[in-house]
Parts: C-alpha cells; sequence; structure tokens
C-alpha cells in the first residue's frame, strides 16, 4: 500500500512538489531530483559535432574552389575555341559538374573528371598547335606558379617582419628633432601626459613651463610659465594616469598637485621634525627626491625624502600620508631612498637607497620587504632611477656608479646584464624602455665643454649597446619615450628639451606644431614702424636738449616764476590774511612767553644760594625734620688778598 505523501495525496501524485513547501522553503525547485551529467558521453557528443562541422566546411571549401577552377577554364576555353568546340567544352563541364555534385563520388572521381576535362578529347578535336601550346600553359603549369608567388611573397614578407623584429634599432624615431627652449639652467623633469597632447618642464631655474603641441606653431613657444614651489629647484614632474592632475616634486618637504593649467589642487602637509619614529608624523621633514602616480588607483601617488621615509598619499586626503615605507639595511639601521616607483600593475613599490640596495615592498604590507637585494649599487652613490618594464618582470636600474643594471625581480638574487662606462652627475638621470619592450634607453653625462651628451639604446634580450644619439654639448639629465607618440622626449644641462620622432613611425605630437608656420606678427610690425606712435616723438613737442649747466641756470634766473623768492614766515599775530608763527590765541601766548620759557643760569651755585635765606628764615621741607639733630651750618669765609699776604711764611717773603 502505498503511503500518503506530505499533503495526503498518494502515488505518483506526491513525488510533485508541494506548492506550499516550496513558499515556505523560499524556492520553487524544492522536491526535484538534481539532473545528472555524463562527462563522456558530453565530450564524445562534442567531438562528433566537431569532426562533423569541419568535414562538412572543407568539403564545401573544396567544392568551392573547384566550382572556381571550372569557371576560370570556360572563360579561357571560350575565348580560344570555335563556338562548337566551345559548347563541347561546356557540355563536357556540365557533365563533370553533375558529376562532381554527386553525394557518392570521393575525391578520386572529381580528378578522374579534372583528367576527362584536360586531357584526351581536346587535343583530338583541336588541330590548330598554337591553342594546345596555350591550353598547356593555362591548364598545367600556371596554377602552381601562382601558388609559389604567393608563397614567395609571404615568405619575402615573413622576412622583413623577422628582420624588423630582430633588428629593433629600425624602429627608433630619431630622423627628426625640434627643440624647446625651457631656460639657461638645468631641465631636471619631463612630464607627457598619456594621450600625449602636452609636455610639462621643470628646471633647476624653479620654472615650470607648460608645451601644447598643437596650439605651438613653428616658434615651439611654451603657452604658460609658474613657479610652483617658489625658491625650490623641480625635481620631477608627472602626469597622472588620467592626465588632469600633475605631480610636482621640489627640493622642499611637501609635494604639491595642480591641474592641467596649473592652478594648485593640494599640498601635502609637512611633518614634525622633533619626532623620532617617522611612521609617527603625519608628512615629511625633509627634502624630497622624487615621485610617481599609481598606475590604477586614481588620486594615489607615492613620494620619498631624506626622511629616511617612502609616503603614499591620496590627493582626498592632504593632511595626512596614507601609509609609511621605511627602508632599513640588513642591520636595521635608517637609510635614505632616492629614487622610488611603482610596478605596472601597482602592486609593488620599489625603493633604490644610498647604500646601494634595492628594497621592493608589498603594497599593502608596509613592514618587511618582499625582495631585498643589498649591494645593487656602488655604496654612497646615489641611485637615479628604476623603472619596471611593461611586461612587469623586469626592472631597469640607474646608478650612480655610472651603471645601469636589468634585474628580474622572479629570481632577484642577481642582475640579469650590467653595463658600465655611463658617466652621470646629475641625481636624477633616468632610463626608460621602449614602447615593445625591447629596448633600454638612458642618458650620459659630460663635463661642460668636454664633449657632447648622448642618448644610448641597449637591447634588452642580449644588453648591447646597439645605437648612440649625439644630444648637444651638455649632459643628458631626463630622457622619456612615450607609447603612444613613438617620439622620445630628452632634457639636457643647459635648459634644453628636445623631441625626437619620425614622420613615418610617430603619430601626432611634434609632428603638429612642425607643419605649422610661425605667425605674422614681425610683419605686423614693420607696417607700424613709419608711422608715428606717440605724440611726443614730434618737435613741436620734444623738449629742449640741455647743452650746459650755466646757461640753464642763468636762464631760470631770468624766469620770474622759477627765481621768485618764497615768502619768510609772518612774525607776530599775522597779517593780510596769513597767520602768524605762533598764532594769535591765548594757548598761543602761553606756549611763547611761559612754557618755552628757557632762561639758563650761567652758575648753578648761585641759582641754589639765592634761596638759601628764605629756607633758612621759613623752614618747611627738611630742615624741621633734623631740627633736633642738625648741627649749626657754617660757611667757610673767602679770604681777600691782603690777608692772604700776611698769613705767608717768612721764607717765602725772603725769597720774593
Amino acid at each position: 500500500m502505498e503511503r500518503p505523501g506530505p499533503s495526503g495525496v498518494t502515488g505518483s501524485d506526491a513525488s510533485g512538489p508541494d506548492p506550499q513547501l516550496a513558499v515556505t522553503m523560499g524556492f520553487t525547485g524544492f522536491g526535484k531530483k538534481a539532473r545528472t551529467f555524463d562527462l563522456e558521453a558530453m565530450f564524445e557528443q562534442t567531438r562528433r559535432t566537431a569532426v562533423e562541422r569541419s568535414r562538412k566546411t572543407l568539403e564545401a571549401r573544396e567544392k568551392e574552389e573547384e566550382m572556381n577552377r571550372e569557371k576560370e577554364l570556360r572563360r579561357q576555353s571560350e575565348d580560344l575555341e570555335p563556338t562548337s568546340s566551345g559548347s563541347n567544352v561546356a557540355r563536357d563541364c556540365s557533365k563533370s559538374s553533375s558529376r562532381d555534385t554527386s553525394s557518392s563520388e570521393s575525391e578520386a572521381s572529381s580528378e578522374s573528371s579534372d583528367d576527362e576535362l584536360i586531357g584526351p578529347p581536346l587535343p583530338l578535336k583541336m588541330a590548330e598547335e598554337p591553342v594546345n601550346h596555350m591550353e598547356e600553359d593555362i591548364l598545367g603549369p600556371l596554377p602552381p606558379p601562382l601558388g609559389e608567388d604567393v608563397e614567395e611573397e609571404e615568405d619575402d614578407d615573413d622576412d622583413d617582419d623577422s628582420e624588423e623584429e630582430e633588428n629593433p634599432v629600425q624602429k627608433i624615431p630619431d630622423s627628426h628633432e625640434i627643440t624647446l627652449k625651457h631656460g639657461t639652467k638645468t631641465v631636471s623633469a619631463l612630464g607627457l601626459d598619456p594621450s600625449g597632447a602636452r609636455l610639462v618642464t621643470g628646471g633647476y631655474d624653479y620654472d615650470v613651463k607648460f608645451w601644447d603641441f598643437a596650439g605651438m606653431d613653428a616658434s615651439f613657444k611654451a603657452f604658460r610659465s609658474l613657479q610652483p614651489c617658489e625658491c625650490h629647484q623641480i625635481k620631477s614632474l608627472q602626469y597622472s594616469n588620467t592626465g588632469d592632475m600633475i605631480l610636482v616634486v621640489s627640493g622642499s618637504s611637501q609635494a604639491k598637485v595642480i591641474d592641467r593649467d596649473g592652478f594648485e589642487v593640494m599640498e601635502c602637509i609637512k611633518g614634525d621634525q622633533y619626532i623620532v619614529d617617522m611612521a609617527n608624523t603625519k608628512g615629511h621633514t625633509a627634502m624630497l627626491h622624487t615621485g610617481s602616480w599609481h598606475p590604477k588607483i586614481k588620486g594615489e601617488f607615492m613620494t620619498c625624502s631624506n626622511d629616511a621615509t617612502v609616503r603614499t598619499w591620496e590627493v582626498e586626503n592632504p593632511k595626512k600620508q596614507k601609509s609609511v615605507f621605511k627602508p632599513r639595511t640588513m642591520q636595521g639601521k635608517k637609510v635614505i631612498p632616492t629614487t622610488c616607483t611603482y610596478s605596472r600593475d601597482g602592486n609593488l613599490i620599489a625603493a633604490a637607497c644610498q647604500n646601494g640596495s634595492i628594497q621592493i615592498w608589498d603594497r599593502n604590507l608596509t613592514v618587511h620587504p618582499k625582495f631585498h637585494y643589498k649591494q645593487a649599487h656602488d655604496p654612497g652613490t646615489d641611485t637615479s632611477c628604476v623603472t619596471f618594464s611593461y611586461d612587469g618582470n623586469v626592472l631597469a636600474s640607474r646608478g650612480g656608479d655610472d651603471t645601469l643594471k636589468l634585474w628580474d625581480i622572479r629570481q632577484f638574487n642577481k642582475p640579469l646584464f650590467s653595463a658600465s662606462g655611463l658617466p652621470t652627475m646629475f641625481p636624477m638621470t633616468d632610463c626608460c624602455f621602449s614602447p615593445d619592450d625591447k629596448l633600454i634607453v638612458t642618458g650620459t653625462s659630460v663635463q661642460r665643454g668636454c664633449g657632447s651628451g648622448k642618448l644610448v639604446f641597449f637591447e634588452r634580450r642580449t644588453f648591447q649597446r646597439v645605437y648612440e644619439i649625439d644630444i648637444t654639448d651638455a649632459s643628458v639629465v631626463r630622457c622619456l619615450w612615450h607609447p603612444k607618440l613613438n617620439q622620445i622626449m630628452v632634457g639636457t644641462g643647459n635648459g634644453l628639451a628636445k623631441v625626437y620622432y619620425d614622420p613615418n613611425k610617430s603619430q601626432r605630437g611634434a609632428k603638429l606644431c612642425v607643419v605649422k608656420t610661425q605667425r605674422k606678427a614681425k610683419q605686423a610690425e614693420t607696417l607700424t614702424q613709419d608711422y608715428i606712435i606717440t605724440p611726443h616723438a614730434l618737435p613741436m613737442f620734444r623738449e629742449p636738449r640741455q647743452r650746459s649747466t650755466r646757461k640753464q641756470l642763468e636762464k631760470d634766473r631770468l624766469d620770474p616764476l622759477k627765481s621768485h623768492k618764497p615768502e619768510p614766515p609772518v612774525a607776530g599775530p599775522g597779517r593780510g590774511g596769513r597767520v602768524g608763527t605762533h598764532g594769535g590765541t591765548l594757548s598761543s601766548y602761553i606756549v611763547k612767553n611761559i612754557a618755552l620759557d628757557k632762561t639758563d643760569d650761567s652758575n648753578p651755585r648761585e641759582a641754589i644760594l639765592r634761596h638759601a635765606k628764605a629756607a633758612e628764615d621759613n623752614p618747611y621741607w627738611v630742615s624741621p625734620a633734623y631740627s633736633k639733630t642738625q648741627p649749626k651750618t657754617m660757611f667757610a669765609q673767602v679770604e681777600s688778598d691782603d690777608e692772604e699776604a700776611k698769613n705767608e711764611p717768612e721764607w717765602k717773603k725772603r725769597k720774593i
């Protein structure tokens, strides 16, 4: 006997889902059995379907090729044969096509039909020898040479491509150049926005200049110049990944962010330099070295400083850094980072330090570095640049020990390659990768008047020095290879910014402003040179030239206005409407006669003894206080000359 289901229904009805239970449990599929899948059967079915589709596609392609070949033969035979022979060929072609379309025939039958077409029948009907030669030429040897030519052309193209791939020097855009005059001092910073429309340069003269390739003409003038950090040298400039902000790093301890037009967006806060642990301060406390934007996250950037820290910031929060990385030696002592950068995916932070080490952190773990190579470059030399390749596996470092080294971060125990003999005298000499990741570029420094600075190209695979460009008679400090424009920007030690490009290999950028003629400002000035601009240039308004001082004084003496004697001040109460010296009021009279009475007694002793008799007769201030103890006053009497002579001793009188 069948047991009733949950709803009181027996038999097959009990196997169905209960609607009340489905509502209670919250899903409609309650009570159904799970579907089972046979993977082997599914794979077998998929394989069969793929084989069947491939076979149908191959058959359709063969039929299409056969039809095209028959049409070509038919057209050629109609041109060469008479009408009767053309009809026979058409009939034979129709027969062969009907045989080909039948599903029972295989490829062997199609070959036999071709033999019937191009073989015995036609030579018997056509007696003319040239026609046979033409048919032999057309039907026999022509199709293979066509295929061979195509294959040869493809082989040639492949060889050319392989030659270009094997020789990346041909991709260097150095056939043309333009020079942008930044100033007279070193161009120490370069920045190009992601679209390649604007270039920004900074130098030791504290100036930041903006260059717009689309708005410039052949005069190559900057459209804006400013000093965002006042009296501090510009060390690094970089556009954000969106191109709407520029990170400005100078010699101060506070980095700035400005927009595309040069207006300040934010300024980082300065930390407390009296706190020992730099992680507890809100910002840098010493001079900055460089900075870099995060390649993926908008508004996040990084700076490194002489306070032995690397700090990450957010544009929305300028009052405190986001995180602090503290480079340390193997003994745990502080060490100053000289340069820093993000990896291409933004997950790693790399910094090179003054002790010659390169340290790489995970962006989310600030305590211990993920990779630490302690002798990447010579200790005491400032490593000026570290940069990641576009594939993110290779790191290039430009050392202050005149070397360029290549590292694989997957095996960060020794450098892959090292190149020496690359002199550098600037703490911001950098290096970069080519857009195809096959070349590495860096610049060299020279003393003034001792040669020319060069841009040196190394092949990444072999690290051979494959190419050089002589830039100018000064050091090459900055280099930048833009991937979208395929143009190379160079900053030099004599205040120049050069742009190298190739009209065929480069895009936009410098090509936009080179084709524009210079504005005709000088021509407008030449037109107005014949006209009088100021009225004082006319002879009637021109003042006579002064020939002699004596003659001018004599001439001024005869002039009643210039030689008029000023009137002396009025003494007394005043007359003629002029006010007197002291006025006519009572206050002025008192000031004149009483308050300003400066009677000076020549003998101060007599001035004091003048009041002696009055003080003796009527003592009031001091004498009553000392009346009982004060002795009697006795003044010395002055003897006359006769009395002195009487009192002289005898020996003096005899001597006289």
